[in-house]
């Protein structure tokens, strides 16, 4: 029996212990944040829906852009409700290098308050998750936007490290 996660009512803040998940990834494999912490910060980049506009550019530009990501130690990461094998066949078309997460029951995105209720899918919006001195994830920023409205790639990238 699956247990739908409690929404948040407004987006996870700085300062809050980021919740530990696992998801599929789009090649069915599970994903840890709590694993992927350990090695540096973890930017969490919810998106609506694959296969969408802005969706589209927004992915594109963080894969684009991995060289800058990585020097600076980060992990980027895209997630949305669909399946993984929407995601696989997104990726796919796209030549995408990063990661995406399915988060097929909206548990994620209930929990760091970024689930859009009216259209059953994750909102637009950005978590820079880094590891404090217990080893814990901890919430560095976040914002929520607009489905409209890609993130500001400069704005995302200084809050890493």
């Amino acid at each position: 029996m699956s247990v739908i996660a409690q929404t948040r009512d407004s987006i996870i803040a700085a300062g809050e212990t980021a919740p530990d998940f696992t998801l599929p990834n789009s090649a069915k494999e599970d994903w840890t944040l709590a694993d992927a912490v350990k090695a540096g910060d973890v930017v969490l980049c919810f998106f609506p829906l694959a296969f969408t506009g802005v969706c589209e550019t927004e992915m594109k530009c963080v894969d684009a852009e991995m060289d800058a990501w990585k020097a600076k130690g980060a992990t980027v990461i895209g997630i949305s409700c669909d399946s993984f094998a929407v995601l696989k066949a997104w990726s796919d078309q796209n030549k995408f290098g990063h990661t995406l997460l399915a988060d097929m029951h909206r548990t994620v995105c209930r929990q760091y308050g970024l689930y859009w209720a009216k259209l059953n899918v994750a909102q637009r919006g950005t978590v820079v998750i880094g590891q404090d001195d217990s080893g814990t994830g901890t919430v560095k920023w976040s914002q929520s936007r607009e489905a409209s409205n890609a993130m500001t790639w400069d704005e995302v990238l200084a809050q890493v490290g």
